[in-house]
């Protein structure tokens, strides 16, 4: 089975399981864009410690955090390479024409591969933690306003659901038809680039057409479940505010004030 993480839903009675799939979703952007004010060591420590804390409490094994950490691996080096060599400050190491090794340089390229990976296992605990209903529920909860102004929120919602629900059964479905072709012989990590792109291709006809049969048979599902888009949207389980999802509020506002004394 393929390891990618992104858009899997794993069940558990953690607390963070049974919290409200708006508030996760919230406090998950929020959470991303409070990483951005950390510009120092010890409120990068802070963020660290929030994370880890919040990945114990859903009980998953750290293993599948790591998977979602892995599919960005070469973008987050990209991105540190980057730093590393194009930002200069303090003391120089090493200078080579447009390169430069500097001491601002190391500390910006930790802190953003720090950065990176804390904010991709909070997306993780999100996905891995709430199931594609919830989050249709949610997003068509949060996106009510929008009614006002006519946009087909229900639509929009189920959509998104789907999608991030079915990037798990691709990529599983890409893994299997590359197995087979190699069964077959074709080898995908040898030759030019261009010949590697063509060795693709064959993946590419087979995955389509499956994604096809998979969403005709969706479509046929939900046609005999009575599903159309111009009824008025009822659900099975009813999103609740609990005391935990206060509490979890309560917890990332302490993290706000904590990471505003903190920081330089």
């Amino acid at each position: 089975m393929n390891k990618l993480m992104i858009g899997r839903y794993l069940p558990g009675h953690s607390v963070v399981h049974q919290m409200d799939p708006r508030g996760k979703m919230v406090l998950t952007f929020y959470f991303i864009c409070i990483v951005f004010m950390a510009n120092n060591i010890w409120s990068y420590l802070v963020l660290g410690l929030f994370t880890l804390g919040a990945v114990l409490l859903t009980r998953l094994k750290l293993i599948y955090f790591w998977r979602g950490i892995q599919p960005a691996i070469i973008l987050i080096l990209f991105t540190v390479l980057i730093q590393v060599f194009f930002t200069r400050g303090g003391q120089i190491y090493w200078q080579w024409g447009p390169f430069a090794l500097s001491s601002a340089g190391v500390v910006n390229a930790w802190f953003i591969f720090f950065r990176l990976v804390i904010i991709i296992c909070m997306s993780t605990l999100l996905t891995l933690t709430t199931s594609p209903l919830d989050i249709s529920s949610a997003l068509s909860s949060l996106m009510t306003p929008l009614k006002w102004i006519r946009v087909p929120v229900d639509i929009i919602a189920l959509m998104l659901s789907i999608a991030l629900r079915f990037v798990p059964t691709l990529m599983d479905e890409t893994v299997r038809i590359m197995n087979a072709q190699r069964a077959r012989g074709v080898d995908f990590g040898s030759g030019s680039l261009l010949q590697q792109i063509k060795a693709i291709v064959p993946i590419l006809i087979p995955l389509f057409v499956s994604a096809m049969h998979h969403a005709e048979d969706l479509d046929d599902a939900m046609t005999a479940r009575g599903y159309r888009t111009d009824a008025p949207r009822t659900t099975y389980r009813i999103i609740q505010w609990h005391r935990r999802d206060t509490l979890s509020i309560i917890a990332f506002a302490a993290l706000t004030v904590v990471i505003f004394f903190v920081r330089a």
